[in-house]
This record gives C-alpha cells, sequence and structure tokens, in this order.
C-alpha cells in the first residue's frame, strides 16, 4: 500500500493516520486541501495511504472488503505507540475498525454513512459504463459509475471493491469503539443522513456539522478546524 509521509520540524503529539475515501486518493482528499501542512505545522507526522486498488495502491489478490482494507491499515500503524486517525466516507468507514486492531488514541470519523452505501449499486451497469455503454439510469449507479471511470482510475478494480464491500455490510454496534470520537457531516450531504444513529453507539462521541455537501465539507475549513481542535 502506497504512503506518503509528512513530518514536522517540532515533533509533538502521536502520528495522524488520514484515510481517504472511495474511489480517491490520498493526494486528492488530504493533500490538495493542504492537511498535512496543517498538522506538521501543529507538531503532527502524518501518514497519507492510497487505499488498495487506488491511487498508486494494487488492488489486493484476494479481497478488497472492509476487513481486508482495515487489515492494510492496521499494519500500516502497527509499529507505533499511539495514532490519531481521521477518516472520511469510506476511510471513515474503515477507520470505525481500527480501534479494536490498533493503538488509537482519538479518532474522527466524518462524511460516514451508518447504512450500507453500495448495496443498491448495480455493478454490471456500471462497468458496462466504463467500457463504453450507456450511463446507468439509476442516479446512484450513474453517479458511482461516473467515480469508478474517472481519471486515472481502474473501474475494474473498483468494482470488485464495490462487491466485496458490500459482501461485509457495515453493521456498526454499541461499544465497539470505546476512544474519544468526533463525527463530523456536511449539513448538505445525503451521504452521512442518520449519522447520529452512529454518534449514540460511541459513549461520549459528538457531532459537529460544517457547511457543504458530500464534496464540499472535505473541503471546507471548518472541517479542518474541527478536527485539529479534538486532536489538539
Amino acid at each position: 500500500m502506497a504512503v506518503r509521509r509528512f513530518t514536522p520540524s517540532a515533533p509533538s503529539g502521536p502520528p495522524v493516520l488520514l484515510v481517504h475515501g472511495f474511489a480517491s486518493d490520498g493526494h486528492t482528499d488530504w493533500i490538495t486541501t493542504g492537511w498535512p501542512a496543517a498538522l506538521t505545522a501543529a507538531g503532527r507526522e502524518v501518514l497519507v495511504p492510497d487505499l488498495p486498488a487506488h491511487g498508486s495502491s494494487p488492488a489486493l489478490p484476494d479481497s478488497l472488503g472492509a476487513a481486508a482494507l482495515a487489515a492494510e491499515l492496521t499494519r500500516l500503524v502497527s509499529g507505533l505507540s499511539e495514532v490519531d486517525v481521521v477518516g472520511y466516507s469510506l476511510g471513515a468507514r474503515l477507520s470505525w475498525e481500527l480501534p479494536a486492531r490498533a493503538p488509537v488514541r482519538r479518532l474522527v470519523l466524518a462524511g460516514v454513512s451508518p447504512f450500507e452505501p453500495f448495496g443498491a449499486v448495480d455493478v454490471a451497469a456500471a462497468l458496462a459504463f466504463a467500457e463504453g455503454g450507456k450511463p446507468p439510469s439509476d442516479p446512484l449507479t450513474g453517479m458511482i459509475a461516473h467515480m469508478i471511470t474517472a481519471p486515472g482510475r481502474n473501474p475494474a478494480a473498483l468494482a470488485r471493491c464495490i462487491e466485496d464491500l458490500r459482501a461485509e455490510p457495515f453493521s456498526p454496534v454499541s461499544g465497539a469503539v470505546s476512544v474519544p470520537t468526533r463525527f463530523v457531516a456536511g449539513a448538505e450531504d445525503p451521504v452521512s443522513q442518520g449519522i447520529e444513529t452512529l454518534v449514540e453507539l460511541v459513549p461520549g462521541a459528538d457531532l459537529v456539522r460544517v457547511p457543504g455537501d458530500h464534496g464540499g465539507a472535505l473541503r471546507s475549513l471548518e472541517f479542518k478546524a474541527a478536527v485539529l481542535e479534538f486532536l489538539g
């Protein structure tokens, strides 16, 4: 798994792992939006991986489901005594798994759906579009089809990722996360509708609303401020 590392001139506090969303990569979600600069200025080392089948990371040979992707993230931080984690969208879904596997100190879950987001996607129609077919009539499948065919993406690997993720549906339960946790959601983000049900599953967690839809919230100054304040 490809990883970019950013080191502060005066280290203070544990490293921060930034986990990007589906059909994106670490550079698009985090580096272009200024996160490493903000965190290293606060004294934090920053780890920015590309998830398998995303960005510069090849697909895993056996599975691209949540368990396999979370295991890759766990291996990345296994040598650390502590780590803070910020996940967005799919990255937040995977980050939900990390406190049970890794030495997570604080956790930020942003832009995350409390439901399985890929269950209704027509993967065959999305792949047909990727191979030059007509756009899918279903709006959700059409959105996914455009995401997996964006420049630099691997449509076949991302389609397999969808299949593997929905074979392991997101089923959050109370008690799975016990570290200090902050949820963040865009005020106009349909993906994170119902996020309050997740907040209720994590003792002491809070929810911060920031401006924007799914993409806009990720890039908002308010999101960055909410995370920096919570990580201390």
